[in-house]
């Protein structure tokens, strides 16, 4: 198998080539999401995972959320600052993407191999070498033998997508689509995509809505180390339901705002207008602490190893199925629902509250190799699971 740290170079890699050959060909840039978004949305929250220890591994793994947040707000920053320039600002904003690829490239070959993956490759006595130095103790044998273990599961398994079908992985493979069909489905990647025209339709002018869309952009960033400083002593289950239960209102009362205020010719006066950016940001707010790092950290911490490169692809291609469907439906559906499309996604909003609630445990403090005890401890998937061979 390739190690992570391998797979993660050649993914920075080719964006740097991609970039460098936009100005020729510009379907090159169609690559960057086939081939870049999908290996590092999965080899990253897998390797935060398997490096971090137990108690600090919600945090940790968040920190690969702020770094796409923060990345975001840059390169919005960019494209703001290069606009004007004519006519090569836009080549210019393209040619800088090459400069976080080649930062990454030269971290990564920095970057060691995860014990797990040096067990799954038969090197145990590296992998108990490069264990107790991240652990930064010699007492790691508990962790190391739950490692082997895991491996020797996971070498006696050869079609992992074959098998995440088997009804003893029914949980995982529920939450592998289910997490990131939901997170989607927050309308966050609506909002983010096309904060100008939904500013502009409520009668901001054109450089009140970039800077109203900046504004969402940077309340993304900066809300993830609020769940960073809580994940790991609250645990995921309360941000995932609070979150949820602001999110579902700040779109209620952005709905009632423009059903009441908005319309027939009407422009929101300028309290009201405020009003509006104020309860958006508090939803981009409760995103950034809850089902934004949530929906990657959850599936990234659940999955055996057997199944875990299956499981974490499930998840990603989940995720940009859904982002791409949203995106080609948003205008469609906000023409057709107007001030309702924030109902339409509230509505969501609680079926996935009321999901996380019912099906999902708490994984806080577990590690990886017992995730498989923590579903037959829980009262319903217990009652799905085989009986234990």
């Amino acid at each position: 198998m390739f190690k992570r740290i391998n797979h993660l170079l050649i993914e920075h890699i080719m964006v740097i080539e991609i970039v460098s050959e936009l100005e020729d060909n510009i379907v090159s840039w169609g690559l960057h999401y086939i081939v870049y978004l999908p290996g590092i949305s999965k080899a990253v929250p897998l390797y935060l995972s398997e490096m971090a220890p137990t108690h600090l591994r919600g945090g940790l793994n968040m920190m690969f959320q702020v770094a796409t947040t923060f990345g975001i707000f840059t390169a919005n920053m960019v494209n703001y600052g290069t606009q004007n320039i004519k006519p090569w600002g836009w080549r210019l904003s393209l040619g800088l993407a090459a400069v976080p690829a080649l930062l990454m490239t030269g971290g990564g070959i920095c970057l060691p191999d995860t014990p797990n993956s040096l067990v799954n490759r038969g090197l145990t006595e590296k992998a108990r070498k490069l264990l107790e130095k991240i652990r930064g103790t010699d007492d790691v044998d508990a962790e190391f033998q739950d490692m082997v273990d895991a491996s020797e599961l996971a070498s006696s398994i050869k079609h992992p997508f074959r098998n995440i079908l088997e009804k003893r992985y029914r949980p995982e493979l529920v939450m592998a689509i289910f997490m990131p069909t939901f997170q989607i489905l927050t309308g966050i990647n609506s909002i983010l995509f096309y904060a100008p025209v939904l500013f502009q339709t409520m009668g901001f002018g054109r450089a009140a809505s970039l800077y109203s869309s900046a504004l969402t952009g940077g309340v993304l960033a900066s809300s993830t180390f609020i769940s960073i400083a809580t994940v790991d002593r609250l645990g995921r289950r309360p941000l995932l339901i609070s979150g949820g239960i602001q999110m579902i209102t700040c779109q209620v009362i952005v709905a009632i705002i423009l059903g009441v205020k908005f319309g027939d010719n009407r422009e929101l006066s300028k309290g009201f207008s405020i009003l509006v950016v104020v309860v958006i940001c508090l939803f981009v707010l409760a995103f950034g602490w809850s089902w934004g790092p949530l929906g990657w950290t959850v599936p990234s911490e659940i999955f055996p190893l057997e199944i875990r490169s299956a499981g974490q692809s499930i998840t990603v291609s989940v995720n940009l199925l859904f982002t791409f469907i949203i995106a080609q439906a948003f205008l469609s559906l906000l023409c057709s629902f107007k001030f309702g499309i924030f109902l339409f996604f509230a509505g969501w909003i609680t079926i996935m509250t009321l999901f996380v609630s019912v099906f999902l445990p708490e994984t806080k403090g577990i590690p990886i190799e017992e995730m498989t005890f923590m579903w037959r401890r829980h009262w319903f998937w217990k009652r799905v699971l085989p009986a234990a061979a």
